[in-house]
């Protein structure tokens, strides 16, 4: 039996990268130079370096069902990836009575794995399970092949070698899958970009609502490509996770390879964008996701300064809205952003701490908090949130909003909803009831909704 795309919906060479570039991203540099002493070598040199839960990858039940029926013949584990992981694998499963795998010098791919076993079992001595075009040349030395994870055409091209026993179709996740893995839904952050085409009142100017609409979709493309990677250097503990273990990638629904691919390719579509726009909107745009980027590979493990740079991210889509209209920043709607977005970061670890300690453990996984501070969070978090309606409070009388609204009084009204909101918002967390992201759930909650749609009207008529 192989591993990889066969027992595991994974790839442990694809597993074991992400998992050191995770811990370090500069090994990257030194991956093509491991790669001049051959595939072998760089499984090992990997290997050596990190360490995957065997418990929390992603197995295919199907074949662990055959596995644990077929007991009436050695079942062999035989695999290129590298011995020091595919061991403690064979470990935890206990279902294989020998295993095979590379060992730092020799790939145990293809033609080399069909010679090892044809060696080790005879000619047609065994019976070979397998997902992918290079297990035709050890079908070639099989008495019988069970195709798994592929299609219809390696079943014929299998027949033509030995007898196709079973075949187990692939069950990859198609296009929903890829919508699901881009979080096309947290696009809804990226509205934000459209605020000061509002705070400016060039609502009705086709040509800012173009330029806003096209800045839209490069922080859509650019934070999806940044979610991809982000999902591909978090397997482990997304894996570790009550809902994020089912993400496309962690689950194993969708090959680590094509996201590999998919991430680039997406952030530079973005990029191309935001170029179309202005290069200075590009610049902008370049600053988030080299924001994004170091939040995704280390700063969100450092506590406090993961939720000011999370509130920094939300920031820069205001401002990149600005930038890309040739609107004028404003300083209050800057400070009032800083401030809420600050208490809805705390409000998303709160709520990630809370679950850590509704399910009995003392951190939150993949951060640096612990369930002792969820009362300073909830406390520092509920204050950030007054503390930008104050700001709004203080904008109301202030000379840049008397002289853009005919009725500036009106935006008092704002005062007591936004209030409201904030304090709502922290209730639904306390009592458990909180998505794990609060402007997701506010998208979607019908007092939010009805927040967001009076706040709207009021600004319209103050207009």
């Amino acid at each position: 039996m192989d591993l990889d795309g066969t027992l595991l919906r994974s790839d442990i060479l694809y597993e074991s990268l992400l998992a050191l570039l995770a811990h370090n991203p500069l090994y990257v540099f030194l991956v093509p130079f491991w790669l001049l002493k051959g595939k072998a070598y760089v499984k090992r040199q990997l290997a050596s370096r990190v360490q995957l839960p065997a418990a929390t990858l992603p197995y295919d039940e199907r074949v662990l069902e055959i596995l644990r029926t077929t007991t009436q013949r050695p079942r062999v584990l035989c695999t290129a990836s590298d011995r020091l992981l595919v061991q403690p694998i064979a470990d935890h499963l206990d279902l294989f009575e020998e295993v095979m795998a590379s060992d730092g010098y020799t790939n145990l791919s293809g033609t080399n794995k069909g010679q090892a076993l044809a060696e080790r079992f005879g000619e047609r001595g065994f019976d070979y399970m397998g997902n992918g075009q290079v297990d035709l040349k050890v079908w070639a030395h099989a008495g019988g092949a069970i195709v798994v994870n592929n299609g219809n055409g390696l079943v014929r091209a299998a027949s033509t070698r030995t007898e196709v026993l079973a075949h187990l179709p692939s069950q990859n996740g198609g296009l929903l899958t890829w919508i699901k893995a881009l979080r096309v839904y947290q696009w809804l952050k990226n509205l934000l970009v459209l605020v000061p085409l509002l705070t400016a009142h060039r609502f009705f100017d086709i040509g800012s609502v173009v330029d806003a609409g096209v800045a839209f979709l490069a922080f859509g493309l650019c934070a999806s490509g940044v979610y991809l990677l982000n999902d591909l250097l978090d397997l482990t503990p997304d894996r570790m996770h009550p809902r994020k273990r089912r993400r496309p990638f962690a689950a194993g629904t969708l090959p680590l390879l094509h996201g590999l691919l998919a991430a680039p390719l997406i952030t530079l579509a973005g990029f191309a964008l935001a170029l179309a726009c202005s290069p200075a909107f590009a610049g902008v745009l370049l600053c988030y996701y080299a924001m994004t980027l170091s939040y995704s590979l280390k700063l969100k493990r450092i506590v406090m300064i993961d939720v000011v740079m999370l509130a920094a991210l939300y920031t820069v889509r205001i401002i990149g809205g600005a930038v890309a209209i040739s609107s004028e920043l404003s300083f209050w709607l800057l400070a009032f952003s800083m401030f809420v977005f600050l208490s809805l970061a705390m409000l998303k670890r709160y709520t990630e701490l809370a679950s850590a300690l509704a399910s009995g453990k003392e951190v939150a996984i993949g951060r640096g908090y612990s369930v002792a501070d969820l009362p300073l969070v909830q406390s520092l978090g509920a204050a950030a949130g007054y503390i930008g309606v104050l700001v709004f409070a203080l904008y109301i009388n202030s000379p840049e909003s008397l002289e853009l609204y005919t009725s500036p009084k009106l935006l008092w009204l704002l005062c007591p909803i936004l209030l409201y909101w904030i304090s709502r918002m922290w209730i639904v967390s306390h009592r458990g009831d909180m998505h794990d992201d609060p402007i997701v759930f506010a998208a979607t909650d019908r007092s939010s909704q009805i927040v967001i749609g009076l706040c709207l009207l009021i600004v319209l008529i103050a207009i």
